[in-house]
């Protein structure tokens, strides 16, 4: 029966330190601003740039991602900006995007 509380106690700690870290949705907007000067205030961009508001968040997660590892040549400063953020704060990131509008 110990072993059952034990059990019990430490996947509570371990649940209330995924949701102590997770971004809190001002620090992702925070986060998000930095992208402005190419990507348009909220995400939204001037033509000839790429908008990011509304787009999918699983499909901007994985090529920042793919900048940050290497996997995918960047003919801008992306490969460079993406492994300055962790892996929280890139999926905190499109989760904002995702939640904009066009």
């Amino acid at each position: 029966m110990k072993m059952k509380h034990l059990l019990a106690a430490a996947s509570l700690v371990a649940v209330s330190g995924l949701a102590q870290a997770q971004i809190d949705p001002l620090q992702a907007r925070s986060l998000a601003a930095s992208c402005a000067a190419c990507h348009g205030t909220d995400g939204r961009a001037q033509p000839g740039m790429i908008s990011l508001a509304g787009s999918n968040k699983n499909d901007m997660v994985k090529k920042m991602q793919d900048y940050k590892a290497g996997r995918v040549p960047a003919a801008t400063i992306m490969h460079q900006l993406a492994k300055g953020y962790t892996d929280e704060q890139i999926e905190a990131i499109a989760v904002y995007f995702a939640a904009q509008k066009r």
